[in-house]
């Protein structure tokens, strides 16, 4: 089995496309096979090298890698349709020596005429054959001289194209709709239906998994295999991706490309998980699985026809699954960029990250994506007791809170650092015997003098983490984080005024 991913690199990875690569490495990954990957550049004029390595380096990401292709190499080189220009040149002229194919004059103003024509008339537009009987010699002549031509396909007349579509059962076409396919333009370059089938053939692809835009395409490049004499893979034509409105899924849902689900800090195996959810089970009524798992399950028969939507929601559900598997030095190392444009973390030590390997994963613990970590720990790198108190609610707490304030300051001053739970659960319980307090009453002035925030992490995790990240002192490339004593002092001041 030998299946390929092929994108055009004029843009960024949409994640439909990238369900597309996922579901082609899953069943090649699943069976043995071998998963290809092939640039489409031929569009010269929004094709780019960085889009390229942006595609790359998502799929990368996503943990697809490629057994053959660009990067690679392989025996069915070259991997970018920019380097085989003459692959289809030469397999162009074969069709125009056995009749199967001729040069078309046509300028486009006349083809935009014609196209138009045949809409107002309720017919679907096609190539009406205007250069069809040119005789061969003097088409060749005409080209010669350097009139501008386009190489298209006979479409024999009068046809059913039909196949069977593994998603889709069989599908039916009247060759009769589809017009002479463009093969090479006029500048030499290939269209997107002849290259495919050039490129897959001459690849040993045998099973084409796509999604259901292209099935249209499918009878011309049938026609096309059959012209060659070569035998055709085996197509499955998956639904798009959709957005909550069901609309094809666009930029007015919000992210759409891997990049940007990726710099919002979804974990690779969330995303790959969950796209692999969208028109396709696992079974047994399992969704959270590994990539690895999912492969083995993967069944090409069982992906259904109905659309996937794309729902944040869910998306946001399987990565805070993967949030609490991840280790501590993997978060921490993930969270650098996001504190880094908050100006708190410069370029951590081993030390600064041993610290954030103890800070982070509490508070990845309860967001949906890493970009919202800044908020759950601004009471540890940002913390202010006067930008506290100027909120009215907490002022108006502080106040009534007195008792608890001052006898958590003094309490903490010269103590030990309450570097763990116990530690910490021991001064409160000297506070509680001191105030008579308990529960909220106790605890919630607590919060508010220690992290300057109503709400957040649970203390028991906070305070360690405020101890530990004071011990540095400022260094370890993180900024320097006022300890718990300083907290209370500093708070108890500011109430003080």
């Amino acid at each position: 089995m030998r299946v390929r991913f092929a994108p055009s690199p004029t843009g960024q990875l949409h994640v439909g496309n990238a369900r597309t690569a996922l579901f082609n490495w899953l069943l090649a990954r699943g069976s043995g096979g071998t998963f290809v990957l092939r640039i489409e550049d031929t569009d010269v004029e929004r094709s780019t090298p960085e889009s390229e390595r942006a595609i790359l380096e998502d799929l990368r990401w996503l943990g697809l890698d490629w057994d053959e292709g660009v990067e690679k190499g392989g025996e069915h080189g070259p991997y970018r349709q920019s380097e085989r220009l003459h692959v289809y040149r030469a397999h162009a002229v074969e069709l125009l020596s056995r009749g199967q194919a001729y040069r078309c004059f046509c300028p486009p103003e006349q083809l935009e005429m014609d196209r138009y024509g045949a809409l107002r008339q309720g017919l679907p537009p096609k190539y009406v054959g205007r250069c069809r009987t040119i005789p061969e010699r003097e088409a060749r002549a005409r080209a010669e001289r350097g009139e501008p031509a386009v190489i298209r396909f006979r479409v024999p007349e009068g046809r059913d194209v039909v196949f069977g579509d593994v998603v889709r059962g069989e599908v039916r076409f009247s060759s009769d709709v589809i017009g002479d396919p463009v093969l090479i333009r006029s500048d030499g370059t290939p269209a997107y239906n002849y290259a495919v089938v050039v490129d897959d053939a001459l690849m040993g692809i045998t099973h084409v998994i796509r999604g259901e835009d292209h099935l249209s395409n499918t009878p011309r490049q049938l026609l096309l295999y059959e012209a060659f004499g070569w035998p055709p893979p085996l197509f499955a034509h998956v639904s798009l991706v959709l957005g909550p409105d069901h609309g094809v899924l666009s930029k007015r849902h919000g992210a759409t490309s891997v990049a940007e689900f990726r710099a919002r800090g979804y974990l690779p195996e969330a995303l790959a998980n969950y796209l692999a959810l969208l028109g396709w089970s696992p079974g047994d009524g399992e969704e959270l699985l590994p990539i690895d798992e999912l492969a083995r399950r993967f069944r090409l028969e069982h992906v259904g026809r109905s659309a996937g939507v794309f729902d944040v929601e869910k998306l946001a559900w399987v990565n805070r699954h993967y949030l609490k598997l991840a280790a501590p030095e993997r978060l921490a190392r993930l969270a650098v960029p996001y504190l880094q444009r908050e100006g708190w973390v410069g370029e951590p030590s081993d030390a600064g990250l041993a610290f954030l390997a103890r800070a982070v994963p509490p508070a990845a613990g309860s967001v949906d994506r890493l970009e919202q970590l800044p908020d759950r720990l601004r009471f540890l790198f940002d913390y202010s007791a006067t930008r506290a108190l100027d909120d009215e609610t907490i002022r108006a707490e502080a106040e009534s809170a007195r008792q608890v304030i001052g006898g958590l300051a003094e309490e903490l001053t010269g103590s030990a650092p309450l570097l763990d739970r116990e530690t910490f659960r021991a001064v409160v319980m000297r506070l509680r015997d001191r105030t008579g307090l308990k529960g909220r009453p106790l605890l919630h002035p607590i919060r508010l003098v220690l992290t300057g925030e109503a709400e957040g992490l649970e203390l028991d995790a906070a305070v360690p983490a405020i101890e530990l990240g004071a011990l540095l002192g400022g260094e370890g490339g993180v900024r320097r984080i006022p300890s718990a004593a300083e907290r209370a002092v500093t708070f108890r001041a500011a109430l003080n005024g």
